[in-house]
């Protein structure tokens, strides 16, 4: 397996569609930087979240999640209360190959605020928008920026394709077009 360069990831990105839209180099002037880099891609939130929220002391249950723990909010920043969190999603889209496997890691800007994203592994053959987790790990309040950069996602390919992908495992999260709440 081997982690892939900026020109991989842009071929794969132009010929096959793997990101839209792609981002060919770094924005960065007045904005958390996104689009490629070196070894990497790093990705936009979009403008819409899902504010965890107390307000019913609902248990925080993978199994059985209340999906009135959240407030729904759309603007260009959004304020996460302290000690908490918010799921977003990207602004791009994903279409993953069989032979590559996804690890994405939070930015450096808002790690240094006490801000950790939070996002699986993008599978073999997974497809969608990727629901973010963005946890505020201050007493403060905490702004993310809508259209910005949040993390980056790092590329490794496989000397072969994966028996098992997660469009042949029908995954539960394939083809997410909204910011998707836990599932069993």
């Amino acid at each position: 397996m081997s982690i892939k360069s900026d020109s991989w990831i842009r071929e794969m990105a132009q010929e096959h569609k793997m990101i839209e839209p792609f981002v060919d180099g770094q924005v960065r002037e007045g904005v958390i930087s996104y689009g490629l880099s070196s070894y990497g891609y790093d990705i936009r939130v979009s403008n819409e979240f899902k504010i965890f929220t107390n307000v019913h002391s609902a248990v925080v249950d993978p199994k059985h999640f209340n999906p009135k723990s959240f407030v729904d909010f759309q603007g260009d920043i959004c304020v996460i209360p302290p000690n908490s969190f918010v799921l977003a999603q990207t602004v791009e889209y994903f279409r993953i190959p069989r032979d590559v496997l996804t690890v994405c890691v939070g930015k450096s800007t808002y790690a240094r605020c006490g801000l950790i994203v939070n996002v699986t592994p993008f599978e073999p053959e997974w497809e969608g928008f990727v629901t973010l987790e963005i946890s505020n790990t201050t007493p403060l309040p905490a702004r993310i920026y809508a259209g910005e950069g949040i993390a980056q996602v790092l590329f490794f390919q496989s000397d072969r394709v994966c028996e098992t992908s997660y469009a042949d495992r029908k995954g539960k999260y394939q083809n997410q077009q909204s910011i998707m709440l836990p599932r069993i």
